[in-house]
């Protein structure tokens, strides 16, 4: 049974090849172990991993070859619900999953990009992990007039999915400016570093479908951990 707001089995193993595929570690053409392994190798049932096969299928990644195995056909533009999530793991890939840490509906802070005209927001902190290794901390703002109310039950793996299933809210581009700064002092125990060590920082504006400013966030990384990964094809 999946943790409230996890994506499906299937679909992690689906994001996780995915990523795989970006980063190179799956190539094109390359043929996938036998099902029966590579379900044994992921510690998924065989049904599992064949939903995750078909999904990568129908969005053309993965031919499926009777009597022959799967092949990887990889493309451009695979159609990820981690499409604008950057970081990876520094052999690559890895599946992003997060802990929410609080939710709370707050005045903006002042040190915030301007995004849409609610002078409240949600303030969302997460601990990100990628494929079990915890990569950053983020805080997200997502403007108050868009929900009046957001439940951390609610809240999916990813937040664009969120958005999308929840909010009718398509997040079409991202603006990411990548720096340095101290990691905040809400940090978990659980970060490798102490509060106040400078880290990478990404702060990010997310804009909607119809082109407003929607969402502004920043994210602290482990570089010693993860990298920040933006390809062009």
């Amino acid at each position: 049974m999946s943790l409230s707001g996890a994506l499906p089995l299937y679909q992690q193993i689906t994001e996780l090849l995915i990523r795989d595929i970006a980063a190179g570690r799956l190539l094109d053409g390359q043929r996938l172990p036998p099902e029966r392994e590579m379900a044994a190798e992921l510690g998924i049932a065989v049904g599992t991993l064949r939903q995750a096969l078909q999904a990568l299928a129908d969005k053309g990644l993965v031919e499926r070859r009777q009597g022959s195995g799967n092949y990887i056909r990889a493309k451009a533009d695979p159609g990820s619900v981690y499409a604008l999530f950057r970081l990876e793991l520094t052999a690559g890939g890895g599946l992003p999953t997060a802990r929410v840490l609080s939710v709370d509906r707050l005045p903006k802070d002042q040190g915030l990009p301007a995004f849409v005209s609610s002078a409240e927001g949600h303030r969302i902190r997460r601990l990100r992990l990628l494929s079990g290794v915890v990569a950053a901390v983020e805080e997200i703002w997502l403007d108050a007039a868009l929900v009046a109310h957001v439940a951390p039950e609610d809240l999916s793996e990813s937040l664009y999915l969120y958005y999308r299933q929840r909010l009718n809210l398509w997040i079409a581009q991202a603006e990411d400016r990548v720096g340095l700064g101290p990691l905040p002092e809400w940090a978990p125990a659980a970060f490798p570093h102490p509060p106040g060590t400078p880290l990478p920082k990404i702060t990010r504006i997310a804009r909607a479908q119809d082109g407003r400013s929607v969402e502004a966030s920043f994210t602290w990384y482990d570089p010693d951990r993860v990298a920040y990964v933006a390809r062009l094809k």
